[in-house]
């Protein structure tokens, strides 16, 4: 995936739960564990918007990217 996701390295820094974070965000802890798995299609900017609130922290800190292109073509070779 060319874009890494950062989530559980921010919530340890934190000091914060996936489960609490679920409850301030609004979201499940079934979605959130997608996000943090990397498996996710895609995720709401209001989402990201309510987790970097809550954590404290900027988009960049919890997503990245590689510097690689994934094209959908490319997965499923």
């Amino acid at each position: 995936m060319a874009i890494r996701v950062y989530l559980d390295e921010v919530l340890r820094s934190r000091g914060m739960t996936a489960k609490e974070l679920c409850a301030k965000v609004g979201i499940t802890e079934a979605n959130l564990s997608i996000l943090r798995s990397g498996k996710a299609k895609g995720v709401r900017f209001g989402t990201i918007n309510r987790i970097c609130y809550y954590l404290d922290c900027d988009v960049g800190d919890i997503l990245k990217f590689d510097g690689n292109l994934e094209a959908e073509d490319e997965k499923e070779e």
